[in-house]
């Protein structure tokens, strides 16, 4: 079995893009390749067919492979959820909630758990894709390594250094981290990918010569900076940047502790369709659609757009007919209360939210996580064309929401549980269900009844189907990475 893996100089520089490229290319040359990432940081994350919850970078990386996403390609998943705490996710289960400053005490547990889980796993399959997390040269969390070297070494696999030349320092950032490995580490690391390059490259190669020398490690190649729409690791992206308003503008609420922002990245494959990100209340303006998002911190996240003035906003925008959607913990807010009595996100309490929705939600300890198929049982009249449309998405929270009322229940599920409600004033609507806007007809229904009552135009009933979308997506990143890469010397490796 082969294994490559891949470091990064910083966060940020392209880990995750080469490790996906790797693993298309590979799997379009006939082989068995799988991704593996041992901790990942994150608040976007995805719940597999057998309920079990990774974090999408390595889900996006398994679609590249078609593979089926699973929890054991990525053992550990860190997720901060505010007050000093993060929730420990240990092969797709809750692990335990710790104190940031107790990490140091569960880590001999975890670096065991992740060389278990890699030896298991990377027995089915021909090449293992290793991606790691941040900088690799962090020499004050050398002890704690679980995702970088420590990896390399327990998976005994030789590395790819990944470089970011547009945010400028390339050569002093490449040269520093070598310099900061230990000799055994250093000689793990067999080629180096300048990233994000923009311009002529026949005029950096006598550079990458130059480099070379000083480093003695092989300069691979040098990838262009391009745009393609793949799926971002976490909400620190391009993608989430406010943009020129054109066509029909949906305006989401950039929550300090949002999750799941990928729910919204077929939305902006729709031509005439804005998605921006807004975290004040002047931005909001006077949108078409407001879209609340899921969070890891519910009951703090409400009460930060209380402070700054969102939550007010959005009340006045209501009672004008402004149409709102909640997702998740968004979707929590839209009710009643929420009540965490039992101190699941910090201190016992309770919050009051918009009260659009005639529900009410009490936190538990058991965290749902569960792939789902439902149905749009009842809709207002904007979007009747949505009734009997089939969705799915999955399930990813604390807490049990109770509907006071069952004739406004917009979406049940396969065994008749209620996966989101409706006003009855029937301009505002919530869901459980991430993902549900990757589902071609609902997203094109939905939208569709927004434009009618907006006087614009239907629009792309030909839409390409997501998944065929997103693998016609891998097959570009493979083809600019096989153009600009030397894949001799990668084979080599």
């Amino acid at each position: 079995m082969n294994k490559i893996m891949v470091l990064g100089t910083a966060s940020g520089v392209g880990k995750s893009t080469v490790a996906t490229a790797l693993c298309r290319y590979y799997k379009n040359k006939g082989f068995k390749v799988a991704p593996f990432k041992a901790l990942n940081i994150s608040l976007n994350s995805y719940v597999t067919e057998d309920g079990l919850e990774m974090g999408r970078a390595q889900v996006v990386q398994a679609e590249a492979c078609e593979l089926r996403p699973m929890a054991y390609m990525n053992p550990v998943l860190l997720k901060p959820s505010g007050n000093n705490k993060t929730q420990v996710i240990v092969n797709g289960k809750v692990h335990c909630t710790m104190d940031a400053y107790k990490y140091k005490e569960l880590n001999k547990e975890l670096k065991k758990i992740v060389k278990d889980t890699f030896d298991n796993f990377s027995k089915d399959y021909e090449v293992m894709i290793l991606e790691g997390s941040g900088s690799c040269a962090e020499i004050n969390l050398r002890e704690t390594d679980i995702a970088n070297m420590s990896m390399a070494k327990a998976a005994d696999a030789d590395v790819i250094l990944v470089a970011d030349i547009d945010r400028g320092g390339v050569f002093a950032s490449v040269l520093g981290t070598l310099m900061l490995l230990n000799d055994d580490e250093r000689a793990r690391v067999k080629g180096v990918i300048i990233n994000k390059f923009r311009g002529n490259v026949d005029y950096f190669k006598s550079a990458m010569k130059q480099l070379e020398d000083i480093i003695k490690v092989p300069v691979l190649g040098v990838l262009p900076y391009f745009e393609l729409d793949i799926e971002d690791e976490d909400s620190v992206t391009e993608r989430i940047k406010n943009k020129d308003i054109t066509g029909l503008d949906i305006a989401i609420i950039r929550l300090p502790h949002m999750s799941n922002f990928t729910d919204f990245n077929n939305l902006e494959r729709l031509n005439d369709v804005t998605v921006r990100y807004v975290n004040n209340a002047e931005d909001i303006n006077k949108p078409d659609l407001i879209i609340i998002p899921g969070t890891k911190n519910t009951i703090n996240d409400l009460r930060f757009i209380k402070k700054n003035g969102i939550f007010d906003k959005i009340k006045d925008l209501e009672k004008e007919g402004a149409i709102i959607l909640g997702i998740c913990g968004g979707y929590q807010m839209l009710g009643r209360s929420i009540n965490d009595l039992k101190g699941i996100e910090g201190k016992v309490t309770s919050e009051k939210g918009f009260d659009f929705l005639d529900i009410e939600t009490i936190f538990n300890e058991e965290k749902r996580t569960k792939q789902v198929n439902g149905i749009i049982k009842n809709a207002c009249n904007i979007f009747k064309s949505c009734i009997g449309v089939k969705v799915k998405g999955y399930e990813i929270h604390n807490g049990v929401t109770n509907v006071k009322d069952e004739s406004t229940i917009f979406i049940k599920g396969e065994n008749d549980e209620v996966l989101g409600v409706y006003n009855k004033e029937k301009n505002v609507l919530g869901t459980y269900l991430h993902g549900i806007f990757d589902e071609k007809e609902f997203l094109l229904n939905f939208i569709n009844d927004i434009r009618e009552t907006k006087g614009l135009n239907i629009i792309e009933k030909e839409l390409l189907d997501y998944r065929v979308y997103k693998l016609n997506q891998y097959d570009e990143l493979a083809k600019i990475f096989e153009e600009n890469i030397n894949i001799r010397r990668i084979i080599n490796i």
